[in-house]
């Protein structure tokens, strides 16, 4: 393949290889739809995953720090509704940073379960805690979190803790959020916990400012999903007709991004052909924001009873612990 101008210039028939193949599917499946959307998922290639960090010390995204600070000064009154004797199960454990701080808070874990589906990364990290937390079993588990998965034999007879941290929870819509916490209450079985990372209902002009930061990487991050199509699908997106927008939806109480087409023009990717009209737009991601009030509900809808909940001092991100009963 050979590229100009910063775009990919695509062979005259794209041939997805195994790893491609759900990725072009789900991007076409996407692109042929009424709005245009991709999923967040995508965002994170190896440059992705780099802009995100970036993202994270940002001054105006508030919510990596803020949790953060949850995590590290309410840590112990957290892992106080830990059972003896538990494994730790994480959906979704990326860098496994956030997880360290129950770990150093959780004399009583027995085992902790990362799981996430970039398996090399994984075992690296799964690598570094076991030098680290000698006393824990650590048992990582390659997987989609989101599908079902089983988890190790060794944690088969442990009571068991769910951890999701980083408002993930945000990213999908409230009906897709509840059957999340529908299917971890599967996975960790009646009696569990579960620890959830959730994003506090602001002022919009403190969420607008968040995801459209001065520096502009948010702006890169949500191109850069652009420049992984054009690399790995054959595409001919030209990023200079693309431009990020980020707004919040109060209806829907949720921070939407866009890439927003800024003129007519077609595009091909992943051996299909798609118009886009001026103004169209591909939806990448949506960022949900609950009150405390409204995320309990949603947990008591999907079966979970609310244990606790606490915040940081700006009262701007929560973390809130759930039992399966």
């Amino acid at each position: 393949m050979t590229y100009y101008a910063g775009v990919a210039k695509p062979a005259a028939k794209f041939e997805p290889d195994e790893d491609s193949a759900q990725f072009a599917a789900d991007v076409v499946s996407g692109l042929s739809e009424t709005p245009k959307h991709i999923s967040p998922k995508y965002f994170y290639d190896t440059e992705g995953s780099r802009l995100f960090e970036e993202i994270t010390q940002l001054a105006e995204y508030y919510p990596t720090r803020s949790e953060h600070e949850v995590l590290r000064e309410h840590g112990r009154a957290i892992v106080q509704h830990f059972p003896t004797g538990a494994a730790l199960v994480e959906f979704g454990s990326g860098a496994c940073i956030k997880v360290r701080f129950l770990l150093n808070a959780a004399d009583k874990l027995k085992s902790y379960v990362p799981v996430d589906i970039a398996g090399e990364f994984l075992s690296i990290e799964a690598e570094t805690l076991r030098k680290d937390y000698p006393r824990l079993k650590i048992l990582p588990v390659a997987a989609d979190f989101m599908k079902p998965f089983a988890l190790p034999n060794d944690v088969a007879d442990m009571p068991r803790v769910g951890f999701f941290p980083g408002s993930t929870i945000g990213n999908l819509d409230p009906h897709e959020a509840s059957a999340f916490l529908r299917h971890a209450g599967t996975v960790l079985g009646r009696g569990s916990v579960m620890v959830v990372g959730v994003d506090l209902v602001k002022d919009a002009d403190v969420l607008n400012a968040a995801y459209n930061d001065a520096a502009g990487v948010t702006a890169k991050f949500n191109l850069n999903l652009l420049r992984r199509l054009n690399r790995e699908l054959g595409g001919n997106f030209k990023l200079d007709t693309f431009e990020h927008q980020a707004f919040y939806n109060h209806e829907k109480s949720r921070i939407e991004m866009h890439l927003a087409s800024r003129k007519r023009q077609k595009v091909k990717v992943a051996g299909a052909t798609f118009d886009f009209r001026a103004g169209e737009t591909i939806h990448t991601e949506n960022s949900c924001k609950y009150t405390p009030d409204s995320f309990r509900n949603l947990a008591r809808s999907s079966g979970w009873t609310p244990l606790d909940m606490w915040t940081d001092k700006a009262g701007l991100f929560s973390v809130h612990a759930l039992v399966l009963k």
